[in-house]
């Protein structure tokens, strides 16, 4: 049963901002968000436990349509598509997708189906297309050597993505995601910013798939009570996160790189080191202005805030507090999850 019990329900609150209304990245007016959970017994002790999650910038045709974009790699023990092509030119014209590790070119073929399907031009009277899948490896509780993902996963996430308040915990790609040795996956936060001249708010909202961390980087010290290290599970191997990171403050594709290097400080708050075999990804976008596929201008025409603008440290805060706080999130939410060969990992907030 999806849990509805964020960090701060439980008393534990991070960062000085303010929250969104919905402390979740869908507070960014226009994302949707999507998921598919895979959870069901394959032949003898095998199990398919992950699944797929969508993030949508907006609802619209993201390739006729893309939005300012960047990605910044912290460390790249990571199997990604698409973010070559995002940093060179600095938009996002496709949903992204998260998924498990082998799941990334099912993933992938779905998501190009999709987006061939509702656009008839790509490949015909223009160009392809650049479809960006992250991952994190849950074979701790999910038989990835069956490949339980399909491509239609990835059009069915893609096609349940609402503006609602995201599921968070074991859902969709964070089904069967370890943190910490105890169960995590999909966590959300927002933050909300102010211009201090105009008055108006902004919006910063991020979504981790989070699969790092052994038992022993657990901070401990900021639960007491809640969760010990005896039931968390020994990590086999390094993890993974991707975090996903929207802003509806106007920014060029520079500016936006310089945001999503700042989500690093909340994960590194969180307790991880970004090891060796981690793959720590961040993809940021901006939904202040579209960028159209289609246009015969010789000159284009964009706005964004001044680097020097106090504007431009709250950013950087915001991404910091929220993917601090949406790690957090991904724990709160999961529920203890049974898998492959027998493994268990239990919640950190058993219920």
């Amino acid at each position: 049963m999806q849990r509805n019990k964020k960090i701060r329900n439980r008393g534990i609150s991070i960062g000085a901002l303010k929250t969104g209304r919905n402390n979740c990245i869908t507070d960014v007016e226009g994302v949707k968000v999507g998921h598919v959970t895979l959870d069901h017994p394959l032949e003898g002790d095998e199990y398919a436990c992950t699944g797929v999650t969508a993030i949508l910038p907006h609802g619209g045709n993201l390739f006729r349509e893309k939005v300012v974009a960047a990605s910044y790699v912290l460390n790249g023990f990571g199997k990604t598509t698409g973010l070559v092509q995002v940093n060179e030119l600095g938009v996002i014209e496709s949903p992204i997708m998260l998924t498990n590790t082998f799941g990334v070119p099912a993933v992938t073929q779905g998501t190009l189906e999709y987006m061939l399907d509702i656009t008839p031009e790509i490949g015909e009277t223009t160009g392809t297309i650049n479809i960006v899948v992250g991952e994190c490896n849950d074979s701790h509780l999910n038989s990835i050597r069956h490949f339980p993902v399909k491509p239609n996963h990835a059009k069915e996430a893609i096609s349940k993505a609402s503006i609602n308040v995201s599921s968070e915990g074991a859902v969709g790609a964070g089904k069967g995601m370890v943190c910490f040795g105890y169960k995590g996956g999909i966590g959300s936060s927002s933050r909300i910013i102010i211009d201090g001249i105009e008055g108006k708010e902004y919006t910063v909202g991020c979504m981790v798939l989070s699969n790092f961390g052994s038992k022993e980087e657990f901070p401990s010290h900021r639960f007491s009570g809640l969760g010990t290290q005896e039931t968390a599970v020994s990590k086999t191997t390094d993890g993974s996160i991707i975090i996903v990171l929207a802003t509806d403050v106007p920014l060029s594709d520079r500016q936006m790189l310089r945001v999503a290097k700042r989500c690093g400080i909340g994960l590194g708050r969180s307790g991880s080191h970004f090891s060796h075999g981690s793959g720590d990804i961040v993809i940021a976008f901006s939904t202040a202005q579209k960028v159209f596929h289609q246009n015969e201008q010789v000159f284009e025409a964009s706005q964004h805030i001044r680097d020097d603008h106090p504007m431009m440290n709250q950013l950087f805060a915001a991404a910091a507090e929220s993917t601090e706080e949406a790690i957090f999130n991904s724990l709160s939410q999961a529920e203890t999850t049974s898998g492959r060969k027998g493994n268990i990992v239990e919640a950190l907030f058993p219920e």
